[in-house]
């Protein structure tokens, strides 16, 4: 199953609010993740499309200590299909285009630390994964098209 995957815009936070729950069900104050997301440059993310469902969200909001705190949740129905994993790939493109900070994502079990750990996250002390990004220019394919230029 191959989703499609579209950048989560701030008019769009009621994603990040519906998958929170499954980002982080643990979690005692969840609205931190999606309250106002989008407002700041910082908040990058990404939603995972198939047949029309939105089944699952990645992304990020600085939270502490100005370390952005990645949050990645799937559809329970859609797990162990390869969607977080596209989603994954995808994001850490996007991201490291414009930061060169560390995201960590807090881990509950062995499942997570073997997919994070794919990823090249590494564990920390307090139940915590890190990864630092190499600082990267996006290159994306080109129709001729030049933004610098205006139309004739």
């Amino acid at each position: 199953m191959t989703p499609t995957l579209y950048f989560l815009r701030s008019s769009e936070n009621k994603i990040t609010k519906d998958m929170t729950k499954y980002a982080h069900k643990d979690a005692p104050n969840l609205n931190i993740y999606y309250d106002f997301y989008g407002l700041t440059p910082k908040d990058l993310g990404l939603y995972a499309l198939v047949d029309g469902t939105i089944v699952g969200a990645i992304w990020t909001r600085e939270l502490e200590g100005n370390t952005p705190q990645l949050s990645l949740a799937v559809l329970p129905e859609y797990r162990s299909k390869g969607v977080a994993t596209a989603m994954m790939e995808q994001f850490l493109v996007e991201i490291s285009a414009v930061s060169e900070v560390m995201i960590t994502q807090t881990y509950a079990n062995e499942q997570l630390i073997k997919f994070y750990t794919k990823f090249g996250f590494t564990q920390e002390e307090n139940s915590l994964m890190k990864k630092t990004l190499q600082k990267k220019e996006i290159i994306r394919p080109t129709d001729g098209y030049d933004p610098r230029k205006w139309m004739d």
